[in-house]
């Protein structure tokens, strides 16, 4: 009997939390965040919490959605712009030269955004171009500023980009593709990110063939604006699959890490099942290292609860896209079965392999982007991944009851152990804006200089997240720099 009472106990409880959950609104960073009227941003190194032993600088402002950071042979600090953020706002991408105080553009980029990152290698710069409109691109620029092509036509369209680059132990280019959608199947929240309408029959592309369970999802036909379709797994919108349907692979493909030689050539592929690997780093074994964006809680087909795994990335295996999250299965318990609806329907008939376990899993919706490894003994932290957390994007991505990310945290990837590194003042988190600071907004890379005795951090900018969108600004992107008091 008593057992019984407490069965009943827990399951009202459980109940009430639910109840409690649905009622309340969404109160992630990304909606709390406030737009000054006056277009700038307050900086205040002084908002910025770090370990003891450690201080922090700013080295530029009013950068239009920076997104990466690295260093030529001077230890001379390059940044990109994006050129483009969700909420469909272009602008221009370029490579900018940050130096004693001033920024100079180097180079200029088309529509065709967003730049993601950058390396330097060989006495040029790569770049990954996200290929929102033309698809994605692997650029080099000299530091003269001329820009070549080192592959194109990278299916990046959709909702994720090309992202990345690295440079591998072997001297190869690594880097990532995003997927088109959310979790394999195109849907209205594709329409709101704008590519859908542009490119109807756009989709995910497997790397290798994979056969079907026939799980078809209906919604109202969003191109005509009436009547119903169904839409099945790697396919266009509107295009139903059956039990048993194999789709041909190839590469390139959505959800991959590729690599490629630096003079071109066809690109290879390296691994493949990640949903939106942003973040690629070689640890100081020379291991591959690649931070995932996990699962969004939107579409035909949301998931609940999904975290970024941070994974050590192995030839050839597939790690789980679109039927796990960080090596778990998405009908395993009711870890990620949203409020109120049915949990994920396995998409997939048969794996090619069984997912492996992360390094670490980042919080749900934190958003894990650029990271490096610490190689220094006077910076400290030896072997550890320094992960930026650009914070979340809520409500659009999924319903949040206080802010995720918007800091830079330290992963011991032989443990899995996370810890703050960087982090607003405050007894909330979030970002600095929503609560009337100057420190951190939004950070989406971090790298150290070649002395490896600098972190470099950059700060995106202001974004906001409506009901309807994303809403960024330009100009209020950062370039910060920490490093180790002497001792």
């Amino acid at each position: 009997m008593g057992k019984l009472v407490n069965m009943i106990g827990i399951a009202t409880l459980c109940m009430w939390l639910a109840g409690c959950y649905g009622m309340r609104p969404s109160s992630g960073g990304g909606k709390l965040t406030k737009l000054p009227e006056s277009g700038g941003r307050a900086i205040d190194i002084g908002d910025v919490a770090l370990p003891d032993g450690y201080s922090m600088e700013v080295v530029a402002t009013g950068l239009t959605f920076p997104t990466g950071v690295d260093f030529d042979e001077n230890g001379v600090a390059y940044v990109v712009e994006a050129g483009y953020s969700y909420g469909e706002v272009w602008e221009v991408p370029r490579l900018l030269r940050i130096a004693d105080g001033k920024v100079t553009p180097v180079a200029e980029g088309g529509k065709n955004g967003p730049w993601t990152g950058v390396i330097r290698h060989g006495g040029s710069f790569y770049i990954a171009e996200g290929g929102a409109l033309e698809g994605g691109r692997i650029l080099r620029i000299t530091d003269e500023g001329k820009i070549s092509t080192i592959v194109e036509n990278l299916p990046t369209r959709g909702d994720h980009h090309a992202n990345g680059p690295a440079i591998g132990p072997d001297g190869w280019l690594y880097f990532g593709l995003g997927t088109a959608t959310n979790s394999a199947v195109v849907g209205e929240d594709n329409l709101k990110f704008g590519w859908l309408r542009r490119y109807p029959d756009f989709h995910d592309t497997p790397c290798r063939d994979v056969t079907l369970a026939g799980k078809n999802y209906s919604t109202i036909d969003l191109l005509k604006g009436s009547g119903e379709v169904s839409t099945g797994a790697f396919v266009p919108f509107g295009t139903s699959t059956s039990n048993g349907e194999v789709i041909r692979g190839g590469v390139p493909c959505n959800g991959a890490v590729l690599k490629i030689s630096p003079a071109g050539g066809a690109p290879e592929l390296v691994a493949w099942g990640f949903r939106n690997p942003f973040g690629l780093a070689f640890s100081p074994e020379g291991r591959l290292y690649v931070t995932d964006n996990g699962y969004d809680q939107r579409g035909s087909r949301p998931v609940f609860g999904a975290g970024d795994p941070l994974w050590e990335v192995k030839q050839g295996t597939w790690y789980g896209w679109p039927d796990f999250s960080a090596g778990m299965r998405l009908d395993e318990g009711s870890q990620f079965k949203p409020l109120l609806k049915p949990e994920p329907e396995l998409l997939l008939s048969e794996y090619p392999n069984i997912p492996p376990r992360p390094a670490a899993v980042l919080p749900v919706h934190a958003s894990a982007n650029g990271f490096d490894f610490s190689r220094s003994d006077s910076f400290g932290h030896g072997g550890e991944a320094f992960v930026a957390l650009f914070g979340d994007q809520s409500p659009g991505t999924g319903k949040l009851l206080a802010p995720v990310g918007f800091k830079v945290v330290r992963v011991d990837v032989k443990t899995g152990v996370v810890h703050d590194f960087a982090v607003n003042h405050g007894r909330k988190n979030g970002p600095a804006s929503a609560f009337g600071k100057g420190g951190l907004e939004r950070p989406v890379a971090a790298r150290f200089d070649p002395s490896g005795n600098a972190l470099y951090v950059v700060d995106f900018g202001l974004l906001k997240e409506t009901g309807k969108g994303s809403v960024p600004l330009q100009k209020t992107g950062v370039l910060w720099r920490i490093t180790r008091d002497p001792q």
